[in-house]
Formats: C-alpha cells, structure tokens, sequence
C-alpha cells in the first residue's frame, strides 16, 4: 500500500462507457470526481464524452493510447472489447466496472467502484495478460482484411441459413472438412463468449492454447478441439449460399467459395489490471451460477 498522501499508482487516466445511459453517465461523472480528488489527470473518450456531457477532457482512442497511464471503462464486456481492440497497439492497461449483464472482463461490482478504484490506485492491484488472434481474410492470394479479436474469429452461415462446408488446416496440415453452421476459434477470454453456448471447453486465461467449436455440425462426432496458440490455424471455404467472418462481433466479412481465414496468435496482449482478492475461479463460480445450490460452500482462499 501507498503511503497516505503518495501519488497515485497510475496518474492520467481515460475513461471509456460507449452506451448511452444515465446510469452509466452518473457513474462516470462520479468516478472522474474521485479521480480527481486522488490528484489524477482525468480524460474521457470522444464518443463517451458527447453522450455523458463533459466530466473532463474529451480525448480520442489515439490521445488516449498516447497520454494515458490507465484506462477505466464502464459498463458490459461489449464495452471493454471495443476499448480493448482500440487500445491494443498501445499496451494500455484497462480496468473494468460492470454495468453490463455478465461482465466476465468487467469485474469490479458498480457498487465496490470507489472502493476498488481507490485500491488500484494505492498500488493495490494485479496485473494479467490476454492474448488475442490476429486474422487475415485472402481472396485469391489477395489479402482484403486484416483485424484482431480478444474474444472470437467465427466463420458462419449468414442470411440464407444453409450450412456451409469447409475445410480446417492446423499449422498447414489438413485436419479435416466439415458441413455445419460454422466454426469459432475462440481465445481463452473468448472460452466463456460464443463458444461456451456452442458447448466449447473452458480455457483458464494463462493456457496458451485456442479452442475449435463447431457450430451445429451435421457430423454428430464432430467435437471441440483445443490446440497450441502457437499454432496458424487456415479456415478454407468450400462451399456456401452465404457466409460470413465474425470478430469479437464486432467487425464482420462476407465470405465468398476458395476464401481462406487464417489465424494465429497476435504479437500484441490486452493487460487487465484487477482489484485486490480478484479470483478468476471465484468470478467463474459467480456469474455461471455454479454451486448454487449449496447452502454454505467454502469460503474463497
């Protein structure tokens, strides 16, 4: 703990909660009131700053990337993803407050804000590594999209409905050819998005490795698969009335007959920074409802 009256552990400080709510806006206003009575330089997303009216420096994801020493964002895991894809190339911490649904990325409770806050603040705070996929969409040897997700790349059938064949290559070895609604190659952040309501496993966020879902498969053998990040992965689209790449949701593609997604590990990480007594398996324990029906379970190490 920082002695009383220390500088704070991270001085400039941006503040991201894209949604409009005034909920959101009345959480952020009273956030870059904290702040600044802790002594920190505030400053608020652009777009964030034109739905809550000013609370501080309105700032773009670039200035933000540039002049920040921290992110906050406020709201759900759509929130942070998109933070978090703007801020990647900058190595910026960022810090979630959850007003979402779940919030499996924005952990600390709106309710424990300043209490948290105040503590990262102290210097009370750990520190955790995401990786992310780097994707890339050819089209006869032309490379016509290049993007990033820290949750997903999914390959899918789009409007028309119809499954859609492909193939699936690993490390340029033929694994093998499928006829389903699609596939997700799901980072270990990605384990508890898309993939985990497709029946994918749940990958601990310091395993190295990605997760091959099927979506519907009209192969009943047809499993998820976990393999090495370290690994290119090269989807192959054989056939399809219609289909589509998906990234975090987020940014999308039409996919047309002999396009090939490939897949790797990214160079860059996503660094969370999480309050005192973060546990992730305390946090699994609270939002997928486990043990819910013991009455006194254990109390967390």
């Amino acid at each position: 703990m920082k002695p009383a009256g220390s500088p704070p552990a991270f001085r400039k400080i941006a503040l991201i909660g894209k949604f409009q709510s005034a909920e959101i806006a009345e959480s952020l206003h009273a956030l870059s009131g904290l702040l600044k009575e802790r002594g920190c330089e505030v400053m608020v997303e652009q777009e964030t700053a034109s739905n809550i009216g000013a609370a501080a420096r309105a700032a773009s994801y670039a200035e933000i990337g540039k002049g920040a020493d921290l992110a906050v964002v406020v709201g759900g895991d759509g929130t942070m993803l998109a933070a978090a894809r703007n801020l990647v190339q900058y190595r910026m911490p960022l810090v979630g407050i959850n007003q979402g649904r779940l919030g499996f990325m924005t952990d600390i409770a709106l309710q424990d804000m300043h209490r948290s806050v105040g503590a990262i603040l102290d210097g009370q705070y750990s520190m955790e590594e995401r990786s992310l996929i780097d994707a890339e969409l050819v089209r006869d040897g032309k490379v016509l999209l290049k993007t990033v997700a820290l949750n997903d790349a999914v390959v899918n059938k789009g409007a028309q409905g119809r499954l859609i064949e492909f193939e699936v290559h690993i490390d340029g070895q033929y694994v093998y050819t499928q006829r389903s609604d699609g596939v997700i190659v799901a980072t270990p952040t990605g384990s508890t998005a898309y993939a985990l309501s497709a029946q994918g496993p749940i990958l601990h966020p310091s395993l190295p490795a990605f997760a091959l879902v099927p979506l519907y498969p009209h192969t009943l053998s047809a499993r998820p698969v976990s393999i090495s990040d370290r690994s290119t992965i090269e989807i192959v689209l054989l056939h399809a009335v219609d289909a589509r790449a998906h990234f975090d949701g987020q940014a999308l593609a039409d996919m047309a007959e002999g396009d090939r997604l490939r897949l790797k590990r990214s160079e860059n990480a996503i660094r969370f920074v999480h309050p005192p007594g973060y546990s992730y398996f305390v946090m699994l324990r609270e939002k997928l409802r486990w043990s819910e029906s013991i009455h006194n379970p254990p109390p967390a190490s």
